[in-house]
């Protein structure tokens, strides 16, 4: 199969697709592989190291997107969605519940899009977005101490304390794979730490695990709003497979948080979980609403492209190499938890979630692959 590897348009997106490694791994395979020039130039990954690798350099987009499948980390941008065409397979990263005109836009290619964040496996999880929500949990907590720090509109809290002075609390919304790491880096400097969850069974996970260093609430509403008017930071730890964010944060809490508390909210690029959030770029990652310093970058992980980039590689190249093997049929056939990272296919949406937020009939995808 003919795979293009493009270079990401996103703002400050420095990630890649697939690491000189991942390319040759490809290529030994039996595949053809494009990748764009200086895809992965930022990050210390040389055009001459995917040469070498057995990739064919291309100078423009438009050349990269004549491959049949196209392998990229985030969704594609406005500029780049004319290059699709009808059946093209697109892997990479999408959250279309809070894109819904990009959706529409892939629907109306009829794109075979297949979203890295809704792909399950055996236990029910989502190793295709692990990786990156490990790395958007750790950062969490490291932009939160910038986002409290006075020049950017902060109450001057310093989370770790010192001696004589409380630590700042913080509160952690979800105890997935990014509430997990959020946590752990925030114990690990020291703060007053809460994390709330629905699910008893990870709540007693957290009390086991941390012999009460850690405070586990469960997440109602009533519980929410006490921890929020207490908390110097409150991390957006959310995440419904395939669907928006729930909005759990109304704005009257926001105003009555602390002024110049911080809420960073991980979940924004399923759309959110604080009805203040809004989309915020690596170049200007910060603004203050009703007196709160809020975070809203979707890519985060993108802050750290190098790490992020070996850790996604590792992840999916796995599942390229079986669906470049025999194409997308084959692949779910083979493994269901493959065919819930379809999303959209023949002008037609399959993930049942998606269906639901964008109020448009799922049809399943035997019917459509």
């Amino acid at each position: 199969m003919h795979i293009g590897i493009p270079k990401e348009t996103k703002t400050e997106e420095h990630r890649v697709a697939a690491t000189p490694a991942g390319v040759a791994a490809l290529v030994q395979a039996g595949h053809r592989v494009t990748v764009g020039a200086s895809a992965g130039a930022a990050i210390g990954f040389e055009d001459a190291a995917y040469v070498a690798a057995g990739a064919r350099l291309a100078a423009d987009t438009a050349e990269v997107y004549q491959a049949d499948l196209i392998f990229k980390v985030k969704e594609p941008q406005p500029e780049e969605v004319q290059y699709l065409r009808a059946e093209q397979v697109l892997f990479c990263y999408l959250h279309l519940a809070a894109a819904p005109t990009l959706a529409s836009d892939l629907l109306n290619r009829r794109v075979t899009a297949i979203a890295f964040e809704t792909i399950t496996d055996a236990q029910g999880g989502t190793p295709l977005l692990a990786p990156m929500s490990q790395v958007a949990g750790r950062l969490s907590i490291q932009v939160g101490m910038q986002a409290l720090e006075m020049k950017n509109g902060g109450r001057g809290t310093l989370l770790a304390g010192v001696p004589g002075v409380a630590p700042g609390k913080v509160v952690i919304i979800g105890g997935g794979q990014v509430g997990a790491n959020a946590a752990r880096i925030a114990l690990g400097i020291g703060a007053d730490v809460t994390l709330l969850d629905r699910n008893p069974e990870r709540l007693r996970y957290f009390d086991d695990l941390y012999q009460g260093r850690l405070q586990t609430r469960y997440s109602n509403p009533a519980n929410l709003e006490a921890c929020l008017l207490q908390a110097d930071l409150t991390v957006g730890a959310v995440y419904l497979q395939g669907r928006r964010a729930p909005r759990l944060i109304p704005r009257e809490w926001v105003q009555r948080m602390p002024r110049g508390s911080a809420i960073i909210d991980v979940a924004i690029d399923q759309g959110g979980i604080a009805e203040t959030s809004r989309l915020t770029t690596h170049t200007s990652p910060f603004f203050v609403e009703a007196g709160v310093v809020h975070y809203g970058v979707a890519n985060m992980p993108g802050a750290v492209a190098r790490t992020s980039t070996a850790a996604l590689m590792e992840a999916t190249l796995p599942y390229l190499l079986r669906l470049a093997a025999g194409g997308p049929k084959a692949a779910f056939s083979a493994d269901p938890g493959f065919a819930a990272g379809l999303n959209l296919a023949n002008g037609a949406v399959c993930h049942p979630g998606l269906a639901l937020d964008l109020k448009l009939d799922h049809q399943p995808w035997l019917a459509l692959v």
